[in-house]
């Protein structure tokens, strides 16, 4: 199936089912906020590098910029990407290539904030007696297909002179295919962190390949409806100082901070803590470098136009997404002293 099949299969499913995603009311809960004005409806999933919503929204931040926010946690990241390509929600957390995926559906969104890149956190988890992606061959390996795990996974695979046909694909939502690595039941998996920690309690098991070996390859940003950048710019804006001054409150209230993000993703502070490596939180100075054209891993235009040509040939999607108009640093730009 390619991506492009499988994101109008989803979407399909999303509008069957009346608005689609459905969030973790644990998760879920409106900020505070001053009487008056448009709630604007924010999703997040599991990730460390989109936590700090969780602390934005306990701590009021969003309220403090005068922003109505519904946040919105959903425990499948697929279920994410759906509800913002359905216009179920305003703004979603979510990677570069997914969202690539979104605009070759024919969906509209734009890109406004750089979140974090991965840098480890993103791994391919094999068990004992498997020691390099190229004895992955003959193997069966799970993620959830079409995401950004089954992209790292392929991309690991190309580099060790593989590709999809020399292994057993079984497509699996994220926390299943930890669930059934962790039981035995595959021999490798391609899953992102919290879900790591899950993977490699199997014992014998290790990393073979990780988000670090392939560096910008994995951005995951702040992607919304392009309507909400033409229609509630104010609104966006908001959302954007609201990231920055969050990431200043976690800096200075960490052990605080890192208990709130800790609990939203189910597990232990100890845990949480060691992701930090694994996951780059990119600074305004670092946005501002990533939203400027330019020919390196690290420039977002030419990320996308590499990620874009990888999903064709890798058999992911059927034409290359346009490009135009998916990004917009005003906003960040607008925060510069």
């Amino acid at each position: 199936m390619t991506l492009r099949r499988l994101f109008l299969a989803l979407c399909l499913f999303a509008f069957c089912t009346a608005c689609g995603a459905t969030p973790d009311g644990a998760g879920s809960g409106a900020a505070a906020a001053p009487a008056g004005g448009k709630t604007l409806t924010l999703g997040f999933s599991a990730w460390p590098g989109w936590f700090p919503w969780q602390v934005a929204q306990e701590r009021g931040l969003f309220a403090k910029n005068g922003l109505k926010v519904e946040l919105k946690y959903f425990d499948s990241y697929t279920d994410s990407l759906t509800a913002l390509a359905t216009g179920n929600i305003d703004a979603n957390s979510q990677t570069l290539n997914d969202t690539l995926a979104s605009v070759s559906g024919g969906a509209k969104q734009t890109i406004v904030l750089v979140n974090d890149n991965s840098t480890g956190n993103d791994q391919i988890i094999a068990r004992s007696g498997i020691s390099t992606v190229a004895d992955l061959k003959g193997k069966t390996v799970a993620a959830e297909q079409g995401t950004v795990d089954h992209y790292l996974l392929l991309l690991a695979l190309q580099k060790a002179g593989l590709t999809e046909k020399d292994i057993t694909f079984k497509p699996l939502p994220t926390d299943a295919a930890a669930a059934a690595f962790k039981a035995g039941q595959v021999d490798a998996v391609g899953v992102f962190a919290p879900f790591t920690t899950t993977a490699l309690e199997l014992s014998g098991s290790k990393a073979v390949a990780t988000s670090k070996d392939f560096p910008g390859a994995i951005p995951d940003h702040l992607a919304v409806a392009s309507s909400l950048v033409t229609e509630r710019p104010d609104d966006v804006q908001a959302l954007v100082k609201t990231w920055f001054e969050t990431l200043k409150w976690i800096d200075a209230n960490k052990t605080e901070a890192n208990a709130i993000m800790a609990k939203r993703g189910g597990v232990d502070e100890a845990a949480y803590a060691s992701y930090d490596a694994g996951t780059t939180i990119f600074s305004l100075e670092d946005n501002l470098a990533a939203f400027e054209p330019g020919t390196t891993g690290a420039n977002l235009d030419h990320q996308a136009s590499l990620i874009a040509k990888f999903l064709v040939s890798s058999g992911l999607a059927d034409t290359e997404p346009s490009l135009d108009g998916l990004f917009e640093p005003k906003f960040v730009r607008s925060l510069t002293p």
